[in-house]
C-alpha cells in the first residue's frame, strides 16, 4: 500500500504506518526543521507547498492520501481536496470542528475567537484561515459529488456517548473523513 500524507510533520504518522502496516508512504512538508526530523527518522519525504498544487504526481500515483489537521489552514481547500482525490484512490482527511459546543459557547459569551489546546493561536497569528463545521464539510462534499466512505468524531468531553453521534456538529472537536470519487 502506498501512502501520501500531506503536511506530514516530522512523519510520525508514516513512521507508525511503516512499523504496523508495513507501508510505502512519503510526506510532503514545507516546514525545514519538520524536514529534517523526517530525514533523520528514515522518512521519505519531499519539501513542497502545498498551496502550489499537487501536479508533479500523476492521476492515481497513492492508494491513500492523508492530511491530518491541516486543511483548515490550506489556502484554497477546494483545490487541495480535488487534487488529493485525483492522485489518491481515496483520500484521510482530519479537521478540527469549528462548531463546537466550546467554540460557540466561547464566541458566545467572550465575544472573542477562543484560544484552547486544541486551537493554541491568537487570531493575529493562527495558522487557521478557513473555519468550517462538520455540516459545511459535509455540504461541500454533497456539492462536489465527493463520496464519503466513512466518518469518524472525537470529543474530549464526550467519547462515544450518544449525542456525540445523534449531533456531531455540536459535541464532536475534530472530525475523521474516509472520501473518494
Amino acid at each position: 500500500m502506498t501512502v501520501l500524507d500531506l503536511g506530514c510533520g516530522s512523519g510520525e504518522l508514516l513512521g507508525i504506518l511503516r512499523e504496523k502496516y508495513n507501508i510505502n508512504g512519503y510526506g510532503l512538508e514545507i516546514d525545514p526543521q519538520c524536514i529534517q526530523a523526517c530525514i533523520d527518522n528514515g522518512i521519505n519525504v519531499i519539501e513542497q507547498d502545498l498551496d502550489s498544487g499537487l501536479g508533479n504526481f500523476p492521476d492515481c500515483s497513492f492508494d491513500s492520501v492523508v492530511m491530518t489537521q491541516a486543511l483548515q489552514a490550506m489556502r484554497y481547500p477546494h483545490l487541495i481536496l480535488d487534487e488529493m482525490l485525483r492522485i489518491g484512490r481515496e483520500c484521510i482527511i482530519t479537521f478540527p470542528n469549528f462548531g463546537h459546543w466550546k467554540i460557540r459557547l466561547y464566541l458566545a459569551t467572550n465575544g472573542r475567537m477562543p484560544v484552547t489546546r486544541e486551537l493554541a493561536y491568537q487570531w493575529y497569528d493562527t495558522p487557521n484561515i478557513h473555519f468550517f463545521t462538520l455540516t459545511d464539510f459535509e455540504e461541500f462534499c454533497n456539492k462536489k459529488k465527493i463520496k464519503i466512505l466513512s466518518r469518524q468524531f472525537f470529543s474530549n468531553r464526550f467519547p462515544d456517548i450518544f449525542m456525540k453521534k445523534m449531533w456531531p456538529s455540536m459535541f464532536a472537536a475534530t472530525a475523521v473523513f474516509q472520501l473518494a470519487r
